[in-house]
């Protein structure tokens, strides 16, 4: 086969980056108002998100890798090969609380398989307004099945031409369609209108940066313009740092739905906010509370978060509070964690620390490379760098730029290219196992309500550490008490060939009851056994050794099979363990 030059390349990893028609086409043909499209790179267990459409980077971020056990609708409509419907909120907060917790909105879903006859590939996630009708139509299905399927033979090219699909460091957005640009004359015509408009109005992105506000709504929240332009409102204007805002412009983007709130200007000025989503941004109506129109859009109950940590980081902290709740082991842990930090806190890069012997250890990491991750794995706990700072203080530690982490620390070296750190303390009864270190890319102020959200996350991430520790420590004492109980080796048996090979029916189920044995009974016979005795601990573990000892000691004295099994399960009624056992016996 021939090498292919430079421009060769060039164009080999252009065409394994999944075409943006996939979700454009999925979207158009189907209505949909929001789009999301997943990959599963070849040999991993995690769900990458490559393509978006119709929200933001920061509502999609906790769900930009998803491990394809969780219980999510795009996990398991992929390993079901099944398209999910989930018809109202009260279906996806049965179903799926995890995503009912952190998107607590009236919206309709419809999750579906990118698969073909032997690989599953990924999962396209598709939302509709509540006025869709209550089933998809089939034209729908039929629009989510052509997309699919175009995605998965894609894929499967790639695949065979030897080039994995290439996986973004963030999900590319889709560009929303825009309307026919206006003329000029009509746009100082729609200028001019909203000048002499009584109520305020403004224009936010989908983002939520705001894009344009008219000179009434400017008076009404009290600041100019130029100062508000560009960004979030509840960024600037201190008395709408407040989770409500941004909780209904949340609301409105996912659903589609008008919303509305009520805010109190200082001192005493009544403020109503009248927000109208569509496709390509939300428009904003500002009047005063007691001239509030009669036809106002229903009001939604905003949930109550008290304090002023914004929304998106207190739904942040509520799914990685639930996905950590989910994981068993350490390992699982430290995942998780990655995972979920990155995309959805801002940092660039992530370094999970945890003690043992005496020294700091990386358990896992994100955005750094493992030459720099080399270099600091196993520091003794006696050196003076800010993440050992952390476990021996105690105390997190914040540096919003280069020159504060220096003078705290003159002999730092920026060796990782970033430009803020965050060292958290991870501390389990009051006892610090380790550190988290997140880095970004920008300088950050980290003000007082992001520290604590930090915190609190470094909280959440050593109780889950705590548990899996103990779920590891037990479950390597099953593990060991099993596979000491189970045969080293198969007898051998002239003229027999025989091979055992033993493999757990499901994640987290390697251990516990499960047993098989070969028992030589003459030169010519044998008798194989293979039995299960109920439960996952070292109880069943224990009782599994009982059974199977029992079970050839009897078939070693020449007892049928029938024999072999009443005198085992008379030995387990008077044993009385409360768990059931059951066996198969081959003469």
């Amino acid at each position: 086969m021939r090498k292919p030059d430079d421009h060769g390349d060039v164009a080999a990893s252009r065409a394994a980056e999944l075409p943006e028609a996939v979700l454009a086409d999925a979207v158009r043909d189907t209505g949909a108002s929001v789009g999301l499209v997943y990959v599963l790179p070849p040999g991993e267990q995690v769900l990458h998100l490559v393509l978006a459409s119709g929200v933001p980077r920061h509502i999609a971020a906790p769900w930009a890798r998803i491990p394809v056990d969780a219980g999510i609708p795009v996990a398991d409509a992929m390993r079901q090969r099944r398209l999910v419907w989930l018809g109202s909120q009260e279906e996806v907060a049965r179903r799926y609380p995890r995503l009912g917790i952190v998107l607590p909105y009236d919206f309709m879903l419809a999750a579906a398989p990118i698969t073909d006859a032997t690989t599953a590939w990924g999962g396209i996630v598709l939302l509709w307004p509540v006025w869709h009708p209550p089933q998809l139509s089939p034209a729908e299905r039929e629009a989510i099945s052509a997309s699919c399927h175009r995605a998965a033979a894609f894929l499967r090219q790639a695949a065979d031409s030897g080039l994995p699909p290439r996986l973004p460091d963030e999900p590319h957005l889709l560009a929303a369609p825009h309307h026919a640009d206006a003329e000029p004359a009509q746009a100082m015509a729609a200028l001019s209108f909203t000048e002499r408009l009584p109520v305020g109005c403004c224009a936010l992105d989908m983002d939520g940066r705001l894009t344009f506000i008219n000179s009434a709504g400017a008076e009404l929240v009290g600041a100019d313009a130029a100062s508000l332009l560009g960004h979030r409102p509840w960024e600037v204007l201190r008395w709408l740092h407040d989770p409500a805002f941004e909780d209904r412009y949340r609301a409105a983007v996912v659903t589609r739905q008008p919303t509305s709130f009520t805010a109190r200007r200082p001192p005493d000025t009544g403020l109503v906010f009248q927000l109208y989503p569509s496709d390509t941004g939300i428009s904003v109506q500002i009047t005063p509370a007691s001239e509030e129109p009669a036809a106002s859009p229903a009001r939604a109950t905003v949930p109550s978060m008290s304090g002023p940590v914004g929304a998106a980081g207190l739904y942040h902290l509520t799914h990685v509070a639930t996905a950590l709740a989910e994981a068993a082991g350490v390992k699982d842990v430290v995942e998780l964690a990655a995972d979920q930090i990155v995309p959805a806190f801002g940092p660039k890069a992530l370094a999970l620390m945890t003690v043992k012997e005496g020294r700091l250890q990386i358990a896992g990491h994100r955005g750094y490379s493992a030459e720099l991750v080399a270099r600091f794995d196993g520091a003794p706990l006696t050196s003076d760098t800010p993440a050992v700072r952390a476990v021996t203080t105690a105390e997190s530690s914040f540096f919003p730029s280069f020159a504060d982490l220096q003078r705290a620390y003159p002999p730092a070296v920026d060796q990782d290219r970033m430009a803020a750190w965050a060292f958290l303390p991870l501390i389990v009864s009051g006892r610090p196992v380790g550190s988290l270190v997140l880095a970004y890319e920008q300088s950050r102020p980290f003000p007082p309500a992001e520290r604590a959200i930090l915190t609190s996350l470094a909280g959440l991430i050593a109780q889950a550490l705590d548990r899996a520790r103990l779920y590891d420590a037990k479950h390597t004492l099953a593990h060991t008490l099993q596979t000491g109980l189970l045969p080293h080796a198969l007898p051998h048996i002239p003229h027999l060939r025989t091979a055992a090979r033993y493999r757990p029916a499901g994640h987290g189920m390697d251990i516990g009851g499960d047993f098989y044995d070969l028992i030589p009974c003459t030169p010519t016979t044998a008798v194989a056994a293979i039995g299960d005795v109920q439960g996952h601990n070292t109880t069943a573990a224990a009782l599994m050794g009982q059974v199977r000892t029992a079970v050839h000691a009897h078939a070693t004295v020449g007892a049928t099979p029938g024999d072999i099994l009443a005198r085992t399960n008379r030995l387990l009624v008077d044993l009385n363990p409360g768990l059931f056992v059951s066996c198969l016996i081959a003469h």
